[in-house]
């Protein structure tokens, strides 16, 4: 496991789909995800067994939260197209408990994700894309040291209208001395 402040990050279990399959068919939390249509249990138990054929690196994480003396489980987050030629990788992150929303949470993940891939991975650059009206997310990214580097303009087509995909990125040596600055 992965431990944070509040939070941990630990290997998905099969015991955790049931949860995946209510958040992500609940519209609000599906509405900033790349998935646009509900899914079944068989869909996200193929989506399983497909993850654990992935490579080390790029299988979800689930995120918990302390709860007590225990753990609650809140989300996930993963590294996406890791590349150790270029030294990069995408990262996502949903959390799908509505109720643990604007709590923080979202901020402290992508965090302990970027000391993962400095510290960990030997990466030199993490990304993102991230919807436009994505406020809250937009705002979580900026938190954790992601700066914009560009915008795929018109390139999401959600709610009946198109909307930009921003990219955004952080470099080891930017994180680095933003550490530094933290403490």
């Amino acid at each position: 496991m992965i431990l944070g402040e509040r939070i941990r990050l630990r290997a998905v279990e099969q015991d955790d789909l049931e949860r995946y399959v209510t958040w992500f068919n609940d519209p609000e939390v599906r509405k900033h995800l790349e998935m646009i249509l509900p899914m079944s249990s068989a869909d996200e138990e193929d989506w399983y067994q497909n993850m654990r054929k992935s490579p080390p690196a790029e299988r979800a994480f689930a995120i918990d939260i302390r709860d007590g003396n225990g753990w609650t489980h809140i989300g996930s987050c993963s590294f996406l197209h890791v590349d150790q030629i270029n030294s990069l990788a995408e990262i996502g992150i949903s959390i799908g408990e509505k109720k643990q929303w604007g709590k923080g949470y979202g901020t402290e993940v992508v965090r302990l994700l970027l000391k993962v891939a400095f510290e960990t991975l030997n990466l030199n650059r993490v990304y993102l894309r991230v919807y436009e009206k994505n406020m809250r997310g937009i705002r979580t990214y900026e938190k954790a040291g992601f700066v914009l580097e560009g915008r795929l303009r018109e390139a999401r087509f959600s709610e009946g209208s198109y909307q930009d995909v921003l990219i955004m990125g952080v470099l080891r040596s930017e994180w680095t001395a933003g550490k530094e600055k933290r403490g």
